[in-house]
C-alpha cells in the first residue's frame, strides 16, 4: 500500500479514506447518499463525535503519525480532537496552480546576486500543504493561523520535507488582526491564500468576538486587499455548506475589484474509489498574470 490518500467511498453522513496504511471511518455531512460499497467499512477505525477514535475491534485506536504525500508534499497525519486527521486533502486540487502562480513571479537571477522570492499570504493555513507547495516554488511564505497547535504541526509537516530553513514565517494569530497590522507597516503581497472557517474564534491578539464566513468574510477580503500588491494572485476557499463555488467566485470578484469572468469557480468536490462523489466545499481563483486562467 502507497503512502498517499485515497476516498474509498462516502454516504449515510460518513466518509471511509484511506491516509497511507490507515483506513478511516468520520463523519461528512455532505455525503447525502447511500453508501456505493458497504462491505468495505468494516475494519475502519471509527471517529463517532463525544467518543472519540476507536479501532474496529472496539479498541482505543493509535494516534502516532502516518505520513501521507499529497501534491508532491510529505504530510504527517494523526487522529486529532474533534474527528481532524491533519489534512483537508481537497486543497490538493489547488496545489498545482498555487505552484504555477508562484512561478510566474519568482525573478529571474540578477546579475549580482540572487533576486527577492515573491511574498505570498496563506491565512488560515493550517497544517500548512498550500504553504509548503508555495515554498517549494520559491515563495517566501507567510503562514498565519489562530491556533498554536495548527502551526506547530505545520512546522513539523516542513520539517518532514526537509523545508525547516525555507523562507517562512510562522505566525499564531487572529487573521483579521494581522492584516491589519500589516497594513499598518506597508507590507504588501503578490499572493494571498484565505481558508476561512465557517464558524472560529480569534486567537492570540486577536480580535473580539468570533469569525463568521457569512457575516465577517467582506471585511475580511477588504483588508486583504490592502496588502495585496496588484497584480497578485487570489485563491479563498470555504467549507461552508451554503456557498457553492459560483457563489464564492462572485464574492472574491466583488471583493478585490476584478470583473467576475476573470475568476475561476472551483467545486472541492472529491471522487471515491467506489465512484460515489464527495462536495467538500468550493472555491474561487484568479492570476492577473496567467494568460490561460484555469
Amino acid at each position: 500500500m502507497d503512502d498517499g490518500y485515497e476516498l474509498l467511498d462516502c454516504g449515510d453522513g460518513r466518509r471511509l479514506e484511506r491516509f497511507a496504511s490507515r483506513i478511516v471511518d468520520r463523519p461528512a455531512p455532505g455525503a447525502i447518499d447511500p453508501r456505493r460499497d458497504p462491505g468495505i467499512w468494516a475494519d475502519a477505525i471509527t471517529y463517532r463525535a463525544g467518543r472519540g477514535w476507536a479501532a474496529a475491534d472496539g479498541q482505543p485506536a493509535s494516534t502516532d503519525d502516518e505520513v501521507v504525500e499529497v501534491a508532491g508534499v510529505r504530510l504527517l497525519t494523526s487522529l486529532a480532537a474533534g474527528g481532524q486527521v491533519g489534512l483537508f486533502p481537497e486543497h490538493g486540487r489547488n496545489a498545482a496552480w498555487i505552484h504555477a502562480a508562484v512561478a510566474r513571479r519568482v525573478p529571474a537571477p540578477a546579475g549580482d546576486g540572487v533576486a527577492d522570492p515573491p511574498n505570498v499570504l496563506n491565512l488560515f493555513a493550517y497544517t500548512g500543504l498550500l504553504t509548503l507547495v508555495a515554498a517549494a516554488g520559491g515563495a517566501a511564505v507567510t503562514h498565519v493561523d489562530a491556533s498554536r497547535p495548527a502551526v506547530q504541526w505545520a512546522r513539523r509537516n516542513a520539517e518532514a520535507n526537509g523545508m525547516a530553513d525555507q523562507p517562512i514565517r510562522w505566525i499564531v494569530d487572529d487573521a483579521l488582526a494581522f492584516l491589519r497590522r500589516e497594513a499598518r507597516r506597508g507590507r504588501s503581497y503578490q499572493g494571498l491564500i484565505l481558508d476561512p472557517p465557517s464558524y472560529g474564534h480569534g486567537g492570540e491578539g486577536g480580535h473580539a468576538g468570533a469569525f463568521r464566513f457569512e457575516h465577517d468574510i467582506v471585511e475580511l477580503l477588504a483588508a486583504a486587499r490592502a496588502v495585496a500588491t496588484p497584480d497578485a494572485f487570489w485563491l479563498l476557499s470555504t467549507h461552508t455548506i451554503s456557498w457553492d463555488a459560483k457563489r464564492i467566485a462572485g464574492i472574491l470578484a466583488a471583493g478585490t475589484g476584478q470583473p467576475l469572468r476573470a475568476v475561476l469557480a472551483v467545486p472541492l468536490d472529491l471522487t471515491a474509489t467506489s465512484r460515489a462523489r464527495l462536495a467538500l466545499g468550493a472555491a474561487a481563483r484568479f492570476d492577473p498574470l496567467d494568460a490561460e486562467p484555469r
